[in-house]
């Protein structure tokens, strides 16, 4: 099935039934961080009555535990770091938008602001940038990404100039391929989120951080239509499933 999409007087075809790809690592017992251990599943039971056919059961009926931020990718309004717990599924509301892939490499664990901006400038000279609202970054290149427990790995996070940067750039969705944008111990300092959401977060409410994604490597650099899916959960942040379509 094919679309067209016109974005700025520019038309462009998608062929819906054909994504470049999905971003998304599902909740299960690999790709999680935050020292916490995999999710469980557990069926139901209710006296002798079991929420398992394998159990002897009619019906499978799970209990399933998790957290959003630790299992999988996930997307997070400003929500995460404002008193009140404000729901991602109330407030993201922008579930298609025109998005770039721009690979950065971390130096000493670090994408500088610096080189960031070498490859936003190399965008912004394929004109790749114009009504882009929403902008992926891919920080590594291989596929281990999929079979990783994360917690006591330092993993590379952005400068926390980037994050003031695309605010000030009208980005409004940021995506990355490790499960915070942030250090892994920072003190709680949360400098790139703070500077993504900016000093007042209850106006970014609709403003979103996705991270945790898995950015295959066969994925080329470039603009993509991005469909957002979120999970509807009120909570500051929940299970989500990026999918880019090549815009032709």
């Amino acid at each position: 099935m094919k679309a067209q999409i016109v974005i700025n007087d520019r038309t462009y075809t998608i062929d819906l039934n054909q994504p470049s790809a999905d971003l998304s690592m599902a909740v299960s017992d690999v790709a999680r961080a935050w020292y916490i251990n995999a999710p469980t599943f557990k069926p139901v039971v209710l006296g002798d009555w079991k929420g398992s056919v394998a159990l002897g059961g009619a019906v499978n009926f799970f209990n399933i535990s998790f957290n959003p931020h630790a299992h999988g990718t996930h997307t997070e309004t400003a929500g995460h770091i404002t008193k009140e717990r404000h729901s991602i599924n109330t407030n993201f509301k922008n579930p298609y938008t025109k998005s770039v892939l721009l690979t950065v490499t971390p130096v000493q664990g670090v994408v500088t602001f610096d080189d960031f901006l070498v490859q936003w400038e190399k965008a912004s000279s394929k004109n790749w940038l114009d009504q882009t609202e929403s902008v992926i970054l891919r920080t590594e290149q291989h596929e281990g990404s999929l079979l990783r427990d994360y917690s006591n790995t330092d993993w590379p996070f952005l400068a926390s100039e980037i994050g003031a940067f695309l605010r000030s750039s009208g980005i409004d969705h940021l995506i990355i391929d490790q499960p915070s944008v942030d250090q892994e111990e920072d003190g709680g300092a949360l400098a790139c989120h703070r500077s993504f959401w900016g000093a007042t977060p209850l106006e970014s409410l609709h403003r979103t951080i996705t991270e945790l994604a898995h950015i295959p490597i066969e994925v080329i650099d470039g603009v993509y239509l991005l469909n957002l899916q979120v999970a509807p959960l009120e909570n500051d942040a929940a299970p989500s499933r990026p999918i880019l379509y090549r815009l032709i």
